[in-house]
């Protein structure tokens, strides 16, 4: 039988491991099973995909050729369902040229084409065109878009505001497209 004072001072060291313990723990790296706050981040499928899950459930994909000469953004909703399918073709520095807009049906919606100034190489002009309707300008004869942006910059080469014309009367056309344009600025693969 171990004596009073024995005892006592195992108790009492069992008493400082509970104390202690859990600091010991908390200066190690912890992990959590659910972060406190969600964070997107690009998670890598291979060397030509990339998957970004979103805090709602949705999530993108971006899927280019091994040539790097076609990029493909697909978009699934919360229940899973393709919402969005976006196809790029890409110059040989990954800048895209033109690109084609489907629904989650692969029904073509719109086509859009990008201009690149000459001598700076960045982006000044995206023109959408509707792939369900031909609007053709009857002075020219030419296809007309039905929304034309043009990009501008700063004294520093930052990109302004772009001005963005709709030729879609009745609604302005942050509500027929959206705030931004089609130029994928998320491209995971571009630097």
């Amino acid at each position: 039988m171990p004596s009073p004072r024995a005892a006592l001072l195992a108790i009492l060291s069992a008493i400082l491991m509970l104390c202690v313990a859990p600091g010991i723990a908390m200066g190690q790296q912890e992990k959590k099973s659910f972060p406190d706050k969600f964070q997107e981040k690009w998670e890598k499928d291979g060397p030509n995909v990339r998957i970004k899950r979103h805090q709602d459930g949705s999530r993108t994909v971006f899927r280019r050729s091994p040539d790097d000469r076609t990029l493909v953004k697909r978009t699934w909703g919360t229940n899973g369902a393709v919402k969005m399918i976006v196809v790029y073709r890409l110059n040989p520095k990954g800048d895209p040229l033109a690109c084609k807009i489907y629904d989650g049906r692969e029904a073509l919606l719109y086509k859009v084409s990008y201009g690149y100034s000459r001598t700076t190489g960045r982006l000044q002009a995206e023109r959408m065109f509707d792939a369900r309707a031909l609007r053709t300008n009857p002075e020219t004869g030419k296809e007309t878009p039905i929304r034309v942006m043009y990009y501008n910059y700063d004294a520093r080469g930052n990109q302004t505001a772009p001005e963005v014309y709709t030729f879609k009367e009745g609604k302005k056309a942050e509500e027929v497209f959206g705030a931004h344009g089609t130029f994928p600025r998320d491209n995971p693969f571009k630097p």
